[in-house]
């Protein structure tokens, strides 16, 4: 069923960027479109066109303006944009990852406590306060609602290898937290944290302002190549990448960290054919079929 979009705005970057803004605030459905048009753009293959980067709720793209004029590639981004629509029947083509991730570590705690005066809540910690301002009982209640549904990559940023993933959910049911009051100077590479309503893996260590709530044994960046899946790029995530976070003890983050530094860590992935409008009409009917391709064997 069609219904009302936002109307895009297009800018001019000086001479080699062209901008899209989609819509000011961020959504799954806008999501969707920026990807439904960007993966159509990378699948044409247009002459002068260098890079495509896209993002929350906008796209940019980068031209060679001596082969590609900015008011040609914008007329046929209109023109996708008119094609894709509101994504009915729109399919992308991804991955489903399971992503292991020990909450409550003892590394990100340790970083946490030392910056309690940046917090909004010194008295208590980043999960037990997301917990409570997001209406849980307890913050077992809140992890369980955090990895209990499957995350979309919405985008890659903001230092390189990060992903920026969004929960397969009904709106009401989205997790939102603030970042901490004045950012920490440290944190530890793979940290999992929170801001807003984004889950990310902190994929370098240094300054960040999202709350920590647990980290990953495996990384996202692998600059040196070193593990199979960053043979092709020295980063991991992609967006329309389909991550579940799963919930491990120390023990199996201790044997994973141990595979990785030997060089023999491999994620769990399996190649999946994403339909967006499935996953708007009937999100948790959908997730559990995802699940199922992805733990079904």
């Amino acid at each position: 069923m069609q219904t009302e979009l936002p109307q895009a705005r297009y800018s001019y970057g000086g001479d080699e960027y062209v901008f899209v803004e989609l819509a000011e605030g961020m959504s799954l459905k806008v999501n969707f479109r920026a990807m439904a048009i960007t993966n159509r753009l990378r699948e044409e293959n247009i002459e002068g066109i260098t890079d495509i980067c896209p993002s929350n709720a906008s796209y940019m793209v980068r031209i060679d303006p001596d082969v590609l004029h900015p008011d040609e590639l914008i007329g046929r981004l209109r023109e996708i944009d008119a094609e894709v629509g509101d994504v009915a029947g729109v399919e992308l083509r991804t991955r489903v990852v399971d992503v292991p991730v020990m909450m409550e570590d003892p590394w990100t705690h340790e970083t946490l406590m030392r910056f309690r005066d940046r917090h909004q809540d010194p008295n208590s910690t980043d999960l037990e306060y997301s917990a409570r301002i997001n209406g849980f009982e307890s913050k077992e209640a809140f992890i369980e609602a955090l990895l209990g549904s499957p995350w979309i990559v919405t985008m890659i940023g903001f230092v390189p290898g990060l992903p920026w993933c969004y929960q397969l959910v009904p709106p009401e049911e989205q997790v939102e937290v603030p970042k901490y009051v004045r950012p920490r100077t440290y944190t530890p590479e793979r940290a999992f944290g929170f801001g807003g309503g984004f889950a990310v893996i902190y994929s370098v260590e240094g300054a960040g302002g999202y709350q920590l709530f647990g980290r990953a044994p495996a990384p996202v960046l692998d600059v040196k190549q070193r593990l199979k899946d960053f043979r092709e790029s020295i980063v991991f995530p992609r967006p329309g990448d389909i991550f579940n976070f799963r919930r491990i003890d120390r023990e199996e983050y201790d044997r994973i960290e141990a595979e990785v530094e030997a060089g023999t860590f491999e994620y769990r992935i399996r190649e999946f054919t994403f339909h967006p409008d499935r996953s708007l009409e009937d999100p948790h009917a959908y997730n559990e079929e995802i699940l199922g391709v992805l733990y079904g064997d």
